[in-house]
């Protein structure tokens, strides 16, 4: 079992970095599609929202298609929808077109990222350790690849549509590759009560994966915020140059990535209480820096603290959300992640309304709270069958 496991494995993070590439192959193309459709930042801002809309009605669809079907069936049909519906944007030439085809392409992006979060789980579950985390920084690694394979394109002068087209073939064979690397779905198991032992009935949601979904909207709407507002911040607060602004995202990005890589070992030995507490501590230790300070190099340690402290924070959220009930993985993940994008689509959002009352860098306070909220409600990963044992231990 140990190489079919290696395999899966492998195609996991394959499958991220697919979905990581294709997201970031439309985010490159931004500006090339908004002058062929002919509309502004503005109404650029709403198609966003129909992106938005699409992700999360697919993140609930594909957390249900992959409890009833398994990862493996749905993960290779959500990355040969999510590589095909890439090239609508590229096709659109009146405002319309573009939104209903973000709307779709944003389905194929939701559906992939859950299902694919959900076969994530299972692998972590047969390694009998934490592995999460490495998936999400590979997501990553797509960005950056978008961003050569987009500059690349550009270089030798060609458009949106052949592209997205050219991407969008190779993202199908990849999928439809990689697909018979990944684990055959396993018996679905009864959920734990409260008590311990096995749920009986209808399935009621329970409370704790809703405080789940909260803390994954309070701190995915903190990336939000670093991602839209990091650059501005260093530009029109500190009065940086472009060039060293762009150091403040770049700083958080990597940081972040980083942070990814390494949190899997912190966690299988700390345990994720202490990757999502600590981590949500210096998260608010670095927003917080960023807020106060009046120093450039100073502002810039403090999102890389940033990016560091929420690395690993997300990623303990969609597993324990993932391994509270095997049967039902994927919707326990989807309803997540999907409240957890909401936060990411509202954070920038909240920020640019709050600069109307205070300046930009106080508004930065806010993610100081909600990485301190996070920071106590921690114990929410304890699953019920660790408590009385923890209690054992201290007593």
């Amino acid at each position: 079992m140990e190489r079919p496991l290696r395999a899966a494995r492998a195609a996991t993070f394959i499958y991220f970095v697919l979905n990581g590439t294709l997201l970031g192959m439309w985010v490159v193309q931004i500006p090339a599609i908004e002058e062929q459709v002919g509309i502004s930042h503005a109404a650029l801002g709403g198609f966003l929202v129909l992106l938005g809309a699409g992700a999360f009605l697919g993140m609930q669809a594909g957390g249900r298609l992959s409890d009833r079907l398994g990862p493996r069936t749905v993960v290779p049909l959500a990355g040969v929808l999510c590589s095909v519906t890439l090239i609508l944007p590229g096709l659109a030439q009146q405002p319309w077109v573009l939104g209903a085809a973000l709307l779709i392409f944003g389905f194929g992006n939701g559906t992939l990222d859950v299902s694919m979060n959900a076969h994530a789980v299972q692998v972590e579950k047969a390694y009998e350790r934490p592995v999460m985390s490495a998936f999400h920084a590979t997501f990553s690694i797509g960005g950056v690849l978008a961003a050569l394979v987009g500059a690349a394109a550009l270089g030798i002068g060609w458009g949106p549509a052949a592209t997205l087209t050219a991407v969008a073939v190779t993202g199908v064979v990849v999928a439809l590759a990689s697909a018979r690397l990944l684990l055959p779905s396993a018996p679905a198991e009864p959920a734990a009560d409260a008590d311990g032992g096995p749920q009986t009935g209808k399935r009621a949601v329970p409370a704790r994966i809703w405080l789940l979904a909260v803390l994954a909207l309070l701190i995915m709407l903190c990336e939000g915020a670093a991602n839209d507002w990091s650059v501005l911040h260093l530009k029109t607060v500190l009065g940086a140059p472009e060039s060293t602004a762009a150091f403040a995202f770049g700083t958080f990005a990597a940081t972040m990535t980083v942070g990814r890589f390494l949190a899997d070992r912190v966690s299988a030995r700390f345990g994720p209480v202490a990757v999502l507490r600590y981590g949500s501590a210096l998260a608010a230790v670095g927003i917080t820096l960023v807020a106060l300070s009046p120093w450039i190099w100073a502002a810039l340690t403090g999102w890389a603290l940033f990016g560091l402290g929420l690395s690993g924070c997300v990623p303990q959220l969609f597993s324990a959300a993932g391994h509270a009930d095997p049967a039902a993985a994927g919707t326990n993940v989807s309803r997540v992640a999907g409240l957890g994008y909401i936060g990411m689509l509202a954070g920038p959002a909240v920020i640019g309304w709050m600069t109307h009352v205070m300046p930009l860098n106080h508004t930065f306070l806010l993610p100081a709270l909600f990485c301190a909220i996070a920071a106590v409600a921690a114990g929410v990963l304890r699953t019920p069958a660790q408590r009385p044992r923890e209690v054992e231990l201290t007593s």
